[in-house]
Formats: structure tokens, C-alpha cells, sequence
């Protein structure tokens, strides 16, 4: 072989293991990112919706607690109204140690949920949600199961918790306070929440229908 071929051989073999070295890197390059766009889509799917939210409402919320309990609720649901008073005792005998959350989940069937949801949203932009909260289950049985809205009776108890009117209709109003309504609800369904009330104890669903069921739940992760 002359010098001249072997200078022309070297020449074509170390072309050929450059263009190697780029389509190697190239593939590693577009693997690495589509398994960044995988971990990144699994983040975002596992994080698009989550059981308590920095603006969630919580009833009761201890220094150094632990433990959160959330309800997914409807205003209007016979079930959820008779949940209310174990809630409540609950709250009485764990609040010093777990956090109590409540979320909007307004049944479509029920006509006035939506609206008791605003007016609690209304409500909570004035410092008195629970007030409110507590305010609907009281009263669920006069307003609740009606065709027609009852817009009128939500503001009576607005009157009656001595809120500024019309801040209270501004925001009951505002297509915000709807949206915030319902973002609720999106993480609900995200989450698996198929009727109400539907509770979570540290992220996990649990199935509840007493005090009990409950009460074992908490105690079992505290």
C-alpha cells in the first residue's frame, strides 16, 4: 500500500468513527430527553391534582400537626348533613392534633350547591367560612331539594353573620369565586371522589360512615 492510500484510508476511518461518535451521542442526547419528558409528564400528571391545596379551607389546623383530615363536600347532600355532627366532634376531641381541610364537590343533580358553595367562598373572603360552613348544615333541610335558586336565602345568612353586603355579592358574583368552586371539584374527580362526603386521611381515601370509621383512621396515623 502506497502512502499515499494509507493516508487516504486513515483519513475515511477516522471520518467514519466522528460521524459514529455524533449519531452515539446524538441517540444518548434524545434519549435522555425523552426520559426527561417522561418523568416530567409523570410529575405533572401525579401533581395536577392533589388533596390539599395552599388555599384549601381548614377548620383547624395545630402547630406541628401531622395529620390532615379533608372532606370533599356538598352543601345540599343529605349524607354530608348527617356526617356534619361527627365531623364536629371530631374536631372537638382531635383539632389539637390534626388539621381539618373541607373542599367544594357540588353534585350536578343538586340545584342549589353550587350556590351554597359560592356563598361559603364569599363568606371565607371576609373571615367567616366556617360560620358559613356550619350555617348551611343547620339550615340544609329548609333550603335544601329545591328547583329554584335560593340566592336570596344564602344572602340572609350573610345578613345574618353581619358580613359587608356588597363585598358579599361581589364576590358571590364573580365568575373567580365559580372558578374556585370548581377547581375544587377538578381535584376531587382527579382524586377518584365519586359521590359525597368523601374523606382523605394524609392523602388516602377512606371509607367512613360513623364516628368510628373515622376515629380509627386518625388514630391509626397518629
Amino acid at each position: 500500500m502506497t502512502a499515499r492510500s494509507a493516508s487516504r484510508r486513515t483519513r475515511i476511518l477516522t471520518t467514519v468513527a466522528a460521524v459514529l461518535v455524533i449519531v452515539v451521542g446524538a441517540i444518548v442526547l434524545v434519549a435522555a430527553r425523552g426520559e426527561d419528558r417522561v418523568a416530567g409528564s409523570t410529575e405533572s400528571a401525579v401533581g395536577s391534582a392533589v388533596v390539599v391545596r395552599p388555599d384549601s379551607h381548614r377548620l383547624t389546623d395545630p402547630a406541628g400537626s401531622r395529620v390532615t383530615l379533608v372532606e370533599f363536600l356538598d352543601f345540599e347532600c343529605e349524607a354530608c348533613r348527617a356526617m356534619f355532627p361527627v365531623v364536629e366532634q371530631l374536631r372537638a376531641d382531635y383539632g389539637d392534633r390534626v388539621t381539618f381541610v373541607v373542599r367544594y364537590f357540588p353534585i350536578p343533580s343538586h340545584f342549589n350547591s353550587e350556590r351554597a358553595a359560592r356563598a361559603a367562598e364569599a363568606a371565607a373572603g371576609q373571615g367567616r367560612f366556617e360560620q358559613m360552613y356550619q350555617r348551611m348544615y343547620e339550615t340544609q333541610a329548609g333550603w335544601g331539594e329545591k328547583r329554584v335558586p335560593q340566592d336570596a336565602v344564602f344572602r340572609g345568612f350573610a345578613v345574618e353573620l353581619g358580613l359587608d353586603m356588597a363585598a358579599f355579592d361581589a364576590a358571590y358574583n364573580d365568575p373567580a369565586t365559580a372558578a374556585r368552586v370548581l377547581s375544587d371539584s377538578d381535584d376531587g374527580l382527579a382524586l377518584g371522589v365519586q359521590g359525597t362526603p368523601t374523606f382523605f386521611v394524609n392523602g388516602e381515601k377512606v371509607t367512613a360512615r360513623d364516628y368510628q370509621d373515622l376515629a380509627a383512621a386518625l388514630d391509626a396515623v397518629l
